[in-house]
């Protein structure tokens, strides 16, 4: 067995601990002082704020070259689906409307006119 001294994964493992152990003494000041946290909310505001003009600007854009905005693209989408509801609803209805009227429901024969035209004859009329 080897000596803990002379190991250098040993030696290793205690530097990366020690250096760990400094940076988070170092970092736990830092952040507690009120400049850090002024700083902080500067940068998400700054960070905000340029999230909200590239918004306007990416809108801006989509209106000069006559595309759907994301909040437009969301509305249609919520107004397609409240359409496919009320169509859902009127398939529900149509089809207790036929059965309670004894229409048969799997085949569509009964809901077309009777055929009362003849296809032409083999032999042909010749004028």
């Amino acid at each position: 067995m080897t000596d803990k001294s002379n190991d250098p994964i040993s030696m290793w493992q205690k530097m990366v601990g020690e250096m760990e152990k400094g940076f988070n003494s170092f970092a736990n000041q830092a952040m507690s002082s009120p400049e850090f946290s002024q700083a902080v909310n500067r940068a998400g505001g700054v960070a905000a704020g340029a999230q909200k003009q590239l918004g306007d600007l990416m809108e801006k854009y989509l209106v000069s070259m006559n595309l759907p905005s994301r909040d437009q693209v969301t509305g249609l989408a919520e107004r397609l689906q409240s359409i496919e509801g009320q169509i859902g609803e009127i398939k529900s209805m149509l089809s207790q409307m036929a059965a309670s009227s004894g229409i048969s429901q799997g085949s569509d024969t009964a809901m077309r006119p009777p055929r009362t035209k003849r296809p032409p004859s083999e032999g042909g009329e010749q004028t």
